[in-house]
């Protein structure tokens, strides 16, 4: 079983163990700038919200304001400060799984779900799967696709 760690620091999660949850996914088929856009939009949120807010987004009511990689990217109405918006449904249905699972996580230890908030969240590139593609005259394409690790910190505020 590989041992990975989290890119918050270490000391964090020493002080309070007992009343942080802890997520990630690892190596998952999502775009990287979608889920980068989508750990920036769920920070500072309560787990409760994040989840309403992903399942708004999976149904198409709510977009995620797209800050960084926003070229060429519509506008939303829906958006407040941001201009620029998208739908990224793939994304948000498996962040919506790590948050889920990190509220059954929190049943398990008996803490109140209402007052976790998120404290970190990041999502960065993994491996590349690297396929090339035949074309013609014997010739090959490559036809690379990003992995993307994501990971949520979840503290009891009170």
């Amino acid at each position: 079983m590989p041992k990975f760690g989290y890119s918050i620091a270490a000391k964090v999660l020493e002080k309070e163990e007992n009343n942080v949850v802890k997520g990630s996914l690892r190596e998952v088929r999502i775009s990287p700038k979608d889920s980068i856009e989508i750990a920036r939009w769920l920070k500072g949120l309560s787990l409760v919200d994040a989840r309403e807010r992903l399942q708004a987004v999976i149904e198409k009511k709510i977009s995620v304001p797209y800050k960084r990689h926003n070229k060429k990217v519509p506008h939303r109405k829906d958006l407040l400060k941001y201009y620029a918006g998208r739908y990224p449904v793939k994304a948000a249905s498996k962040v919506l799984s790590l948050v889920q699972s990190m509220i059954s996580e929190a049943e398990n230890r008996n803490l109140d779900i209402e007052k976790l908030r998120i404290i970190h969240a990041s999502a960065y590139g993994g491996r590349k799967i690297k396929r090339y593609m035949p074309r013609a005259f014997g010739r090959a394409s490559p036809r690379f696709s990003t992995l993307t690790h994501f990971e949520l910190v979840a503290k009891e505020v009170s």
